[in-house]
């Protein structure tokens, strides 16, 4: 109750991981959409960074609102491949928005009953106000990925800020929750409600009714055999793209699951390889495989 210490109970030692060149991820703070409330987030830079330079700038995204695009609080030597994306040449963010858990109810029920909010707003405040503070940040670059809920909310962000994200990766999104779990849409769009007309409450969560603002290049991926968020929801937005007459990339992943599984390395690189050729404006390396260790070709185990 003074604050003595009775006993330590274990110290952490990162010597011999600081001794490999690691850096650590540095710590964000940005305003909201409403220019008051204060958003924590994380932002990954190149090992080789050089502030005299321009770097576009990826918000890799999941908005909640079950959880946030940060993730744990705890120490993480990596979270997933933001820094690895950052080596290739880029300035990635991960801000949790207005919606998020672990704060006040009034801050996660922020877009409660409007899913197609996903942050959106929240995101592109806290990517305008990062470029203003830091001059190496291009703002004029913007990309944006996501997998899951994030795939979802990468989609949405190309169609309603379409001159804001220039490239985005929406990976086996949940595009309309009308197709997904009930227990996932109703709890946080509410009960199904038909307006007069053809409309009802889940409009304006539908990706594939805003699909036709889309202007920048965008690659959707979907695993065939995903049984956590079926394939049909991104087929609803390549259908609502063909009808609306407009170009995008798209990735079926063949007896994959919603993580794509054997696959997923292929993915990592069809992303990297996305952003460094329409954002970088670079040619990536042709066919660059990516090897796990102790794996083969395709990620398959080996002796």
């Amino acid at each position: 109750m003074d604050g003595k210490v009775l006993q330590t109970l274990e110290k952490a030692d990162i010597s011999r991981l600081a001794a490999t060149g690691w850096k650590p991820v540095t710590p964000i703070t940005v305003k909201a959409r409403d220019g008051a409330t204060d958003l924590y987030g994380l932002l990954y830079k190149p090992t080789r960074f050089d502030q005299t330079k321009k770097y576009p700038i990826i918000n890799h995204i999941y908005p909640g609102p079950q959880t946030g695009s940060v993730g744990s609080r705890n120490f993480a030597s990596a979270r997933g491949d933001s820094q690895a994306l950052a080596e290739l040449g880029f300035i990635v963010v991960e801000i949790d928005g207005m919606g998020t858990p672990w704060r006040s109810k009034k801050f996660h029920d922020a877009y409660f009953g409007a899913m197609g909010d996903n942050t959106l707003a929240d995101q592109v405040a806290g990517m305008k106000e990062l470029a203003k503070r830091f001059s190496w940040i291009d703002i004029d670059r913007a990309g944006i990925w996501g997998h899951s809920g994030g795939g979802y909310a990468t989609a949405d962000a190309m169609f309603r800020y379409p001159d804001f994200f220039r490239v985005g990766i929406a990976e086996a999104g949940n595009h309309d929750n009308r197709d997904y779990e009930d227990d996932w849409g109703e709890k946080w769009q509410g009960l199904l409600v038909r307006k007069s007309g053809d409309g009802t409450n889940y409009d304006n969560q539908a990706n594939q009714l805003v699909a036709g603002n889309l202007k920048g290049k965008l690659l959707l991926a979907h695993g065939t055999t995903d049984s956590n968020v079926p394939p049909d929801n991104t087929l609803l937005v390549v259908d609502a793209l063909i009808k609306a007459n407009k170009d995008f990339d798209l990735l079926m992943l063949p007896n994959q699951a919603h993580g794509y599984g054997s696959e997923s390395n292929y993915m990592t690189r069809r992303r990297w390889d996305y952003f460094v050729k329409w954002l970088l404006n670079a040619e990536p390396p042709k066919e660059y495989e990516i090897v796990t260790p102790g794996t083969g070709r395709g990620g398959v185990p080996v002796p």
